[in-house]
């Protein structure tokens, strides 16, 4: 005879990984601000930064984004360890900075 399924026991098990799971994402967005440099931006500073970054069409802008972040996360690795205010050339210290106008390319 088959064995019945806990139907109950199982989406609570599962909301419980996500409920984790979220928790984790949390956790690292905010790890991700800190090692940046980023918090030492005001709360609305920062949301407009990244409301700006969502809202950009500018698919050169964010491919340079993009790299500069890939390169940020080689450099940590290489490391093995923090730096003082996760951005050692200044390049994150510029929230205000257009990619597209040049200023992400020669930095790196």
């Amino acid at each position: 005879m088959r064995k019945v399924r806990d139907y109950n026991a199982e989406l609570k098990a599962l909301e419980d990984k996500a409920r984790g799971l979220k928790a984790r994402r949390v956790e690292q967005l905010g790890q991700l601000v800190i090692a940046t440099g980023a918090d030492t931006l005001d709360m609305e500073t920062l949301a407009g930064v990244l409301l700006d970054a969502v809202a950009l069409q500018n698919a050169e802008a964010k491919e340079a984004w993009r790299a500069k972040g890939a390169a940020f996360f080689q450099r940590r690795g290489r490391k093995g360890g923090r730096t003082a205010g996760g951005n050692s050339d200044g390049t994150g210290a510029q929230p205000g900075t257009n990619p597209a106008s040049g200023s992400g390319a020669a930095s790196d």
